[in-house]
C-alpha cells in the first residue's frame, strides 16, 4: 500500500518498540512520528540509551516496530515480504556504521564491490564503479589494501563508498565518527555534506553536537521520545 505523503521518502507513524529483558520490558521507542523528506539532511542527537540507534534501525528496515507504521518511499513496510524488505535495504538504503563492518579478508575495492554482486552487476562494471567511488573519496591509492592496512578514517571512507555502491537515494549512518579522532571525524562530516549536495537523503545518528550541526535539521531523542529542533 502506498502512502499519500508524496515528498516523504521515510515516514514513521506512532512507532513503538519494546524488548523483553528477563521479566522486565524495555520501551526503546515510545510513539515516534517522524517525516523525512527527499533530499533532507537530518541528525538525530541523543545520549547513550536514548533510542537513537533503534530509531535508525526502524527507518532502515533492520527491525520492525512493536506497534506503528514505517513507510519507505511511500510503501508500508508491514506489507513487504522479507525479500521485498531486503531489496529495499539493498537498492534504496546505504548503511554506514561506527565499527565499519568491512570484510577483513577482502581489499577495499572488493569490499565496495560486494553490494553490487547481490544484483549480479557484471564484474567489469562492479570494478569500475567501486574504483570511481574510492577515487571520489580519495582512496584510489588504497584500493588494493585490506582493512587492517588502513587507518580508521580510511576504513570509514571505504565503508561510505560501499554504502554508495548501488547508488541508493538514502544514506543512514549510526555514529559514523564515533571511532575517529576529531579531525578525521570532521573530514567524514564534510563527505556527508557533499553527498547531501548531490541529492542524497542523509540521516545521521550521533551524540556529537559538532557533527549534528552539519545537518539542516536536528532532532533530539531522549527516553524513546522525540524533541524536535530545526537548525534553520
Amino acid at each position: 500500500m502506498k502512502h499519500k505523503g508524496r515528498d516523504r521518502i521515510i515516514e514513521l507513524l506512532d512507532v513503538h518498540k519494546s524488548y523483553a529483558m528477563g521479566d522486565a520490558v524495555v520501551h526503546a521507542l515510545r510513539g515516534i512520528t517522524l517525516h523525512v523528506h527527499r533530499g533532507e539532511y537530518i541528525s538525530i542527537l541523543g545520549p547513550s540509551g536514548s533510542g537513537k540507534s533503534t530509531l535508525l534501525h526502524m527507518m532502515g528496515l533492520l527491525d520492525v516496530p512493536t506497534r506503528g507504521k514505517v513507510f519507505v518511499d511511500r510503501v508500508d513496510s508491514a506489507n513487504m515480504s522479507n525479500d521485498e524488505m531486503a531489496h529495499v535495504r539493498g537498492k534504496k538504503i546505504g548503511f554506514v556504521f561506527q565499527v565499519f563492518n568491512l570484510v577483513p579478508s577482502l581489499t577495499a575495492l572488493e569490499n565496495v564491490m560486494l553490494p553490487m554482486m547481490i544484483y549480479e552487476v557484471e564484474k567489469y562494471e562492479r570494478e569500475k564503479r567501486a574504483y570511481e567511488l574510492l577515487e571520489r573519496l580519495g582512496m584510489e591509492n588504497r584500493a588494493l589494501h585490506k582493512p587492517m592496512e588502513l587507518s580508521g578514517g580510511q576504513r570509514q571512507r571505504v565503508a561510505i563508498a560501499r554504502a554508495l555502491a548501488n547508488d541508493p537515494p538514502i544514506i543512514l549512518a549510526d555514529e559514523p565518527t564515533g571511532n575517529l579522532d576529531s579531525k578525521t571525524g570532521d573530514e567524514v562530516a564534510e563527505i556527508f555534506d557533499e553527498l547531501n549536495k548531490d541529492g542524497k537523503t542523509l540521516i545521521i545518528v550521533t551524540h556529537d553536537k559538532d557533527i549534528a550541526d552539519h545537518a539542516s535539521r536536528i532532532i533530539r531523542i531522549r527516553d524513546g521520545t522525540l524533541h524536535k529542533m530545526n537548525k534553520r
